[in-house]
């Protein structure tokens, strides 16, 4: 799959499910789960406290690629901070950069690799920077505490940059965001909480999943 065919997904499926902490085995598992509610991306974030845990999650992307194929679940890497990260998901086979902030080196680094760039930003002047430096796609963050009213408010002046609404969203406000504007949303802990993994309750995770991508298809169909 092009970077271009991933970027159309993304605007198509419009939910990135963010995942924190899991392990190569469980990160199959909640692939599926995912899968089975509708919801076909997924971050796995890096835990910038625990070094030695970055190779984990790169073994945790690779066994989610190995088990789908990249057609049936895009996988990125999220909470990175470092070029060096960006080459190390990358070579396990990542497809997507997702980040807390917007960093030059890092947007850089993604964009030469061949990467969908997805940096976080607050302010205007910081979408625009990251735009300027090649970010495909801005996550706002934290969108939760802003409100969908910031992301309608930003979007006049700045509608040719896509906006992502990341932090505190769910299945109950994610219509709001998406219809102020938003191109799509990243969700984590509404969606995959840890206690559903570490319990192996991954069904709860799929009915969460259908419920968000219910949402999405209603606001598409125009119910």
């Amino acid at each position: 799959m092009t970077k271009e065919q991933i970027v159309e997904k993304i605007k198509q499926l419009k939910v990135i499910a963010i995942a924190r902490g899991v392990s190569p085995k469980d990160s199959v598992a909640l692939a599926k789960a995912l899968y089975d509610g509708g919801v076909r991306i997924m971050e796995l974030t890096l835990d910038q406290k625990n070094p030695e845990s970055w190779a984990e999650t790169a073994n945790a992307i690779s066994a989610v690629q190995d088990a789908f194929g990249e057609t049936e679940m895009i996988v990125g890497a999220g909470t990175v901070v470092m070029p060096v990260q960006v080459d190390l998901v990358y070579k396990a086979g990542a497809k997507l950069i997702i980040s807390p902030d917007a960093n030059e080196q890092i947007i850089r680094r993604t964009v030469e690799l061949g990467m969908v760039s997805i940096p976080g930003a607050m302010t205007p002047t910081e979408i625009l920077a990251a735009r300027r430096w090649g970010a495909d796609f801005v996550k706002v963050f934290p969108a939760g505490a802003l409100g969908a009213s910031y992301i309608k408010a930003i979007r006049a002046p700045i509608n040719h940059v896509p906006l992502l609404a990341v932090g505190g969203v769910n299945e109950k406000n994610l219509g709001e965001f998406l219809a102020a504007g938003a191109v799509g949303a990243g969700i984590g802990g509404n969606l995959v909480k840890k206690e559903w993994i570490s319990s192996g309750e991954f069904h709860r995770i799929t009915e969460t999943a259908l419920k968000i991508t219910n949402v999405i298809a209603n606001l598409k169909e125009g119910v």
